[in-house]
């Protein structure tokens, strides 16, 4: 499932040049941010087999001068799992029985 995820600052109110940046495990090449509006967004399927979080790092410069107007903020992305390879019980019915007191 992709989603997308806005970050906000109260500097954004029209008035100052600002640019969302985006640094971390996957900046640039799993996610991607909309440097104006601040969405990020997962360019591709995350499976949280492969790994279950991501730690990022976004900032708020001005576009013109390219100075910090705010100090980064870290956040992490959970990846949630779909069963996406469900059981299959195909030479079914199962019996089976675990003695009181088992580990």
């Amino acid at each position: 499932m992709y989603s997308c995820l806005q970050l906000h600052t109260d500097l954004d109110v029209g008035s100052t040049p600002i640019k969302y940046v985006l640094a971390g495990e996957g900046a640039g090449t799993i996610f991607a941010i909309n440097e104006i509006t601040g969405d990020i967004h997962a360019m591709k399927r995350l499976d949280r087999e492969e790994k279950a979080e991501y730690t990022l790092t976004a900032q708020v410069i001005n576009r013109d001068t390219d100075q910090p107007l705010e100090p980064p903020s870290e956040f992490i992305i959970k990846v949630q799992d779909i069963n996406d390879n469900p059981p299959q019980f195909i030479e079914g019915p199962y019996r089976a029985s675990v003695p009181e007191m088992s580990q």
